[in-house]
């Protein structure tokens, strides 16, 4: 018997058109983005209330292509144009129109408040369909790092740019010496003095602008530091006159006034910094995320520019969404704790118990650690913030709660960086930053949704 094949044929056109719905799986995630994003309430979207122009595309349809797309890995707007021609569930969500890369990347520049209100919409539509539990939960908070779009290379140290700054400046003394003198050598084709001299100037200029923004930034963290250090002291003081004894430790040293030869600023993008990533150091932003441990959700998100997670505690608890009334349990790692942080937060900001490892952990456990053992007895009432939080840590519960950490948060951002391939900002600017990370955590939660089996309800 001969053998025989499927019939591929590319010639005949076909017969009828094609309705693309037979073309998407009923299962597909995308059917449940068009249906989260129609159950939004998108009135707070940027559009042209005139008429005049080319007729725009509809919100709804901007946002679910957005989200869809930064849900499955495509975050350049030249890229999603492209999808719009060639991916069969990008094709349907667009209803087969294209809409072009100038028209997605403005939306998504312009429509801060649209992707913030959505982002807090999702979390309800959770709530509703009671995925998401409301009031008295658990969330642990952590920062990872994404690449700047701006190169390292493109930065420039104080201490260097003063250096480079005298240095251009002798070159013009040279120039103008040499434009002076009757005998000088003449330039190489095509330079001339005042072209040379200009540049110089600009370079002058650049660099001058680069170094009063670092001195800027120098005063602002004198003012953190100087704060931090009367904390310190404050509270070795305190120790002091309980004990009557002199505080163990070093005594903690003013701050220092003005830039440090290391400070950095990157021409391409001012607002990221230098940071390290693994075992590297890259342009960066931290990028900060509040997961709820029960279902894997980001609850609360911002961006941030500093190099660790040590004033993060305060600002990451205030973004939670109001969605979720209260926050009962807060988990973090060594890096962001702080005596200021704790008592602010458990007696003002949030009125959360935080949970916070106050060293770093090794990996693996020894048999000691295996054994049983009773809980050790609860420190006295005038016990140091230190102290409670050692205690916390070293019961049965606060062991087992604190182990849901590393299980949630750190899970999270793989998902975002490996499995959607979220690595590099595509916008420059904290503020444009912190608009794509509110857009990319939107389109994890209600990935995470739809893998969660989540059906919809709109009453």
């Amino acid at each position: 018997m001969a053998v025989r094949f499927v019939n591929i044929d590319h010639d005949t056109p076909m017969l009828l058109p094609p309705d693309l719905r037979d073309w998407v799986t009923p299962d597909h995630m995308v059917h449940f983005i068009m249906d989260a994003v129609g159950a939004l309430d998108l009135s707070r979207a940027r559009v042209n209330q005139r008429g005049t122009g080319n007729a725009q595309y509809p919100p709804s349809m901007m946002l679910g292509l957005l989200i869809y797309c930064y849900a499955t890995g495509t975050f350049s707007s030249r890229r999603i144009e492209t999808l719009t021609h060639e991916n069969v569930a990008v094709r349907y969500l667009c209803a087969n129109t294209h809409p072009d890369h100038d028209s997605i990347c403005k939306f998504r520049r312009e429509n801060k408040d649209l992707l913030s209100d959505a982002f807090h919409q999702v979390l309800e539509l959770a709530a509703r369909a009671r995925v998401l539990q409301v009031g008295d939960i658990t969330v642990a908070i952590d920062g990872t790092k994404i690449l700047a779009n701006a190169s390292k290379h493109s930065a420039v140290s104080y201490g260097h740019a003063v250096e480079q700054m005298q240095l251009a400046m002798d070159q013009i003394s040279e120039l103008l010496a040499k434009a002076e003198a009757a005998d000088s050598t003449p330039l190489q084709d095509g330079l001339t003095i005042p072209d040379e001299i200009k540049r110089r100037e600009d370079r002058i200029a650049k660099l001058g602008e680069a170094k009063q923004a670092m001195e800027e930034r120098a005063k602002e963290r004198l003012l953190e530091e100087r704060a931090e250090y009367e904390a310190k002291l404050a509270s070795r003081q305190a120790k002091e006159e309980i004990t009557g004894h002199k505080a163990r430790g070093k005594t903690p040293e003013p701050p220092k006034e003005g830039p440090r030869d290391k400070d950095q600023y990157n021409f391409t993008d001012p607002e990221s910094r230098i940071m390290k990533d693994g075992g590297s150091f890259e342009q960066c932003y931290n990028a900060q995320a509040a997961v709820e441990v029960a279902t894997m959700l980001v609850v609360g998100q911002h961006v941030c520019n500093a190099p660790n997670d040590k004033q993060q505690l305060v600002p990451t608890l205030a973004v939670v969404s109001p969605v979720i009334k209260h926050v009962n349990n807060t988990l973090v790692d060594s890096g962001y704790y702080s005596e200021a942080a704790v008592l602010t937060v458990e007696s003002g900001v949030s009125d959360t118990t935080v949970y916070a490892a106050m060293k770093r952990q090794s990996h693996g456990r020894s048999v000691a650690q295996l054994e049983a053992r009773a809980d050790p007895p609860r420190p006295p009432a005038g016990a140091s913030v230190a102290e409670r939080m050692e205690w916390r840590l070293d019961t049965a519960g606060g062991k087992q709660l604190y182990g849901l950490r590393k299980e949630t948060v750190e899970p999270v951002f793989g998902i975002i960086k490996e499995a959607i391939g979220f690595r590099r900002f595509m916008l420059r600017g904290q503020a444009k930053v912190s608009l794509e990370w509110t857009l990319v955590t939107t389109s994890y939660n209600l990935k995470r949704l739809f893998n969660l089996g989540m059906r919809l309800t709109t009453t």
